[in-house]
């Protein structure tokens, strides 16, 4: 089983002016295509062949680095385009996940906060996330370098930003935290965000 491109679930430019045309387009259809023709080029004998995605990054992860590489930039993509949508952003948040947010994190402005702080202070390319820690199910705001996140580290990513220049720097130059600002203000898909924490915990065998 090799693994595939997905489409993205919404037009080019849907999330204009946020998020251009030409931004997904060169993001979408090069820089993640090149992550998943890398990936399926890597894995060929390493015996993860056939393996679901996360199954195999995350054995990538403390096996092999540049397929984990490939394989996490994969992950988080596939998410990350399904993490946005037009008319997204704001604090209208589903219940439970609004509820938990408020116990953990103390509310969504501090959650706001902390969540650009996190993609700030990421030096160089990664992400910034809302994930639950497995072990305490708990809500965290957390970071990662390059193609890092949350699920090879024992916590379930429900929220990722990616931080990488490819991802804003057409529509924002180096003005980042004007990026994570419209990216939590005008695009999060909190119904996507609010599924993925019903399902509660991923679990993977180390």
């Amino acid at each position: 089983m090799s693994f595939t491109l997905p489409e993205l679930p919404y037009a080019y430019d849907a999330l204009a002016p946020y998020m251009s045309r030409e931004t997904l387009e060169f993001h979408h259809d090069k820089h993640h295509k090149a992550y998943v023709d890398k990936g399926n080029e890597l894995i060929v004998g390493t015996g993860q062949e056939g393996k679901s995605l996360e199954e195999a990054m995350l054995w990538a992860h403390k096996n092999n680095p540049g397929l984990f590489n490939q394989l996490g930039q994969h992950f988080n993509h596939i998410h990350f385009w399904h993490w946005m949508k037009k008319g997204g952003g704001g604090k209208s948040l589903p219940g439970a996940l609004d509820k938990s947010i408020t116990g953990d994190l103390g509310g969504y402005d501090a959650f706001r906060d902390a969540f650009v702080k996190a993609g700030m202070g990421q030096f160089g390319s990664g992400w910034c996330w809302l994930a639950i820690d497995n072990k305490t199910g708990k809500l965290e705001i957390t970071k990662t370098p390059n193609g890092e996140n949350p699920l090879v580290h024992g916590k379930t990513p429900l929220l990722g930003c990616d931080v990488w220049e490819h991802s804003y720097y057409i529509d924002y130059r180096n003005a980042r935290q004007k990026y994570l600002e419209a990216f939590v203000d005008n695009l999060v898909n909190w119904d996507y965000v609010g599924q993925l924490f019903e399902k509660g915990p991923i679990k993977l065998a180390a």
